[in-house]
């Protein structure tokens, strides 16, 4: 675990005409001296930010960050520590020296300086991420949070640009020279550490290719021990719980899932087995979103509710940004493809707030959900009966001999609309299907994902047609929006 730390220079008790020297200057305060004992809070020395105020139960506690010519100095911190009564009983004085000469104008720009600190921090991220084993999603490359001009003081100062990016490993921290543009440092600030999990991935019946498993009311079965495998939980904050960059279980039956060694591996018997699926199949969701290069599709940390709803069904609920995962026969967060779908739901309300105010944008929700639910199974499913959808989930309701909740081949048009959103859901699915099959999983999910934020949250099927056909055009030209089009044709949709 890494832990962004600011380090000590020098905190002393005052007494009167005490200066504080660090780092070989003397600082004196804007009037002359040294804050004295009694002094008000507000003789502090020149070029200082407060940025925080803290109330405790002895006093008030004031910081501030160092500035020069109006720019941060990294690192660069002055802490006051008062007394009920106002007088000043500690200072902090963390100041680096900067030299007065020092040119404050930038020569490379801010894209070239995150391009460079994103081009290190995803290079090590892909280096620290090998396990020893195939990955399922390639690395992604590292996002920008943001750029800023500050200055880094003492023997080495100079101007720099510093960048905030997230990767695999979190969020990260690079200072990048502004006069050559060279990464001068890159460290994770974030709290992100990696842990050890047991899944099924996505179902035992299709890792065993086995239609005939059942439930057994949540027993333990040799059958289904052999369907579980061992994988990195990346991202994790190091709270010891499951909670990380994108997900956050924030409730489950049998309490949360905690270990001192991030190790969370369990038979499915434990209800603690299925938050460890939850955290596993967003995680890898987002890292497979961010690899296509998107930032800002439901990047967050997802709450989620673990087998707290005793019926057979599991929701996305856009009122507070949760999804529940229900435990009515098989467990429905034991079937990665349950899982997926949900978050389908999460990633369109992120994208268009409100979405699904009209049956056709209700159906498209739902059809959006199964067919991500079938794209991300595409890399762990070897093939098996892929338009299926949640195969094991729906052995505990459908007759077989195959069991599919819903499929996305089902060659379903408008024509056969009837008003109910997850049957019309296997209209649009379809389309998408087809869009996939045409193009590919990554261009499809680019395209598919790209004509999302064009939705509007009562959007029809025709309409929401024609803005996937054209972020098919402007990604990658005239043939593919052809073959998009010819998608929704199909589907009697345009």
């Amino acid at each position: 675990m890494t832990k962004h730390v600011h380090r000590r220079k020098a905190v002393a008790a005052i007494t009167a005409g005490f200066a504080t020297i660090a780092m070989g200057l003397t600082y004196t305060s804007a009037a002359g001296a040294a804050p004295a004992a009694g002094s008000a809070s507000s003789a502090v020395p020149a070029n200082l930010k407060l940025i925080k105020t803290k109330t405790s139960l002895l006093g008030k506690h004031y910081w501030y960050q160092q500035t020069f010519k109006g720019l941060p100095v990294v690192n660069g911190y002055y802490a006051q520590h008062v007394d009920k009564s106002g007088k000043v009983v500690q200072v902090a004085d963390g100041r680096d020296a900067v030299p007065a000469s020092l040119d404050v104008s930038a020569a490379v720009p801010s894209a070239t300086a995150t391009t460079n600190a994103n081009s290190a921090v995803t290079a090590r991220a892909a280096r620290n991420r090998s396990t020893g084993g195939r990955n399922v999603t390639p690395t992604p490359a590292a996002a920008q949070g943001a750029a800023q001009l500050a200055v880094i003081g003492g023997p080495d100062a100079r101007l720099v640009w510093n960048v905030t990016s997230r990767s695999t490993e979190g969020v990260t921290r690079s200072l990048v020279d502004a006069k050559s543009g060279a990464v001068v440092e890159s460290k994770v600030i974030s709290d992100n550490i990696d842990g050890k999990g047991s899944v099924f991935d996505p179902n035992p019946v299709v890792t065993l290719q086995n239609e005939d498993l059942t439930d057994q009311n949540d027993k333990n079965q040799d059958a289904l021990f052999l369907a579980q495998k061992n994988v990195i939980l990346r991202n994790l904050d190091g709270s010891g719980k499951l909670n990380g960059s994108y997900v956050n279980i924030t409730k489950a039956k049998g309490g949360l899932a905690q270990s001192k060694t991030n190790t969370f591996v369990y038979q499915r018997q434990n209800d603690k087995f299925e938050q460890v699926m939850a955290y596993y199949q967003v995680n890898q969701t987002q890292e497979y979103i961010h690899s296509l290069g998107f930032t800002e599709v439901n990047n967050e940390s997802q709450d989620f509710e673990i087998n707290t709803f005793s019926g057979d069904n599991s929701f996305y609920d856009p009122s507070v940004d949760l999804i529940t995962m229900g435990e009515g026969g098989v467990d429905d967060a034991e079937d990665a493809e349950v899982i997926w779908h949900e978050y389908g739901h999460a990633i369109q309300d992120d994208v268009v707030p409100g979405f699904g105010e009209s049956e056709q944008a209700g159906a498209i929700g739902e059809g959006f959900g199964d067919y991500w639910a079938v794209s991300m199974s595409i890399p762990v499913s070897k093939n098996y009966d892929l338009p299926c959808v949640m195969d094991w989930d729906a052995t505990s309701y459908t007759s077989g001999p195959k069991h599919c909740l819903r499929r996305t081949d089902t060659g379903k048009t408008t024509d056969d609309m009837t008003g109910e959103v997850h049957d019309d859901g296997e209209i649009w699915s379809n389309a998408l299907w087809d869009i996939h099959q045409a193009l590919g999983r990554n261009k499809a999910n680019k395209v598919i994902l790209q004509g999302t934020f064009f939705y509007a949250p009562d959007t029809s099927f025709a309409d929401a047609a024609r803005v996937t056909v054209q972020s098919a055009r402007l990604l990658y030209g005239k043939p593919a929006a052809d073959q998009v089009t010819q998608a929704f044709q199909a589907r009697k949709i345009l």
